[in-house]
């Protein structure tokens, strides 16, 4: 099943355990926040800090493994063309747009607003929205600590994969943010394509 997110829009759906979630960067340089809980107990969900510490790094890539707070697997990447992905830089709100960029930049649509639409239709709310993924956002760390938004490592067409390791609620914000780099300050569309599990019975169809 395959689906374009709109630049800017949000997405969701549960993925079941086995299946395969594959992000498609239509025209390159476009950041996808990324949120994943269980999708039988949303109070288990993904946990920046236990993902970091189970793989020894803040960049994800092929093999990461994206961890709940109970140090328990969500889902997996399988397969990556980009190699790096941000786990620190978190979601833009009106409140950090304001901040960073200036009071004009307040009514701009963020992906804050995006999580709270989409978590909505789940009976998700602000408290339960917490440090996301940022898939192809380049995010280096400097010599001094501090965190940079740069151009974009991705190109048009790049897909990451990711495996469901069990039964996951996954929510996604097509990043608004036009007063950084990280979508080349052009939001574009992405591609959401889910492929069910192999069946155990066949050879890889």
């Amino acid at each position: 099943m395959k689906t374009v997110v709109p630049a800017r829009a949000a997405w969701s759906s549960v993925i079941r355990e086995g299946e395969t979630l594959t992000i498609t960067d239509l025209y390159g340089n476009q950041a996808v926040d990324f949120l994943v809980y269980d999708a039988h107990d949303t109070a288990v969900r993904y946990s920046a800090p236990d993902t970091i510490q189970a793989q020894g790094g803040i960049f994800l890539t092929t093999g990461s493994v994206l961890m709940s707070g109970e140090h328990t697997p969500l889902m997996t990447v399988t397969a990556d063309d980009v190699g790096r992905h941000d786990t620190v830089g978190g979601a833009c709100s009106k409140e950090s747009n304001t901040l960073r960029y200036g009071h004009h930049t307040w009514s701009q649509h963020a992906c804050v607003d995006n999580f709270l639409a989409e978590g909505a239709k789940y009976g998700l709310g602000k408290r339960d929205l917490v440090s996301n993924i940022n898939w192809y956002m380049n995010v280096p760390v400097e010599q001094d600590g501090t965190l940079g938004i740069v151009d974009g490592i991705s190109a048009p067409g790049l897909s990451l994969t990711l495996r469901a390791d069990r039964d996951v609620l996954v929510l996604v914000s097509n990043c608004p943010q036009v007063n950084n780099p990280c979508n080349g300050f052009d939001p574009t569309p992405v591609e959401m394509t889910i492929e069910t599990a192999v069946s155990s019975t066949g050879a890889g169809a």
